[in-house]
């Protein structure tokens, strides 16, 4: 299954991108197989202390399954005060 997955944030840096498309090799993808398909394919994820995954709007656990007509965005962790 291939979903189009948006990044924001350091995650966006870290993949040059702004978007970019994940295939999944599952017929019922979960968003903990979403976040090892990311961090293998970027493996400067891995450093980041957390990542969420919003899908549809809504944050996302990582039993989640998801669909391609899915909106996703991956939000990295935010400092600031």
């Amino acid at each position: 299954m291939n979903l189009q997955v948006k990044l924001f944030g350091i995650a966006r840096e870290i993949a040059s991108e702004s978007q970019v498309q994940i295939e999944i090799e599952k017929e019922e993808p979960k968003v903990a197989d979403l976040l090892e398909r990311l961090k293998t394919q970027y493996p400067d994820l891995q450093k980041l202390r957390s990542l969420l995954i919003a899908v549809n709007s809504d944050y996302a656990e990582e039993d989640t399954l998801l669909n391609s007509q899915d909106e996703i965005a991956v939000i990295p962790p935010v400092s600031g005060g």
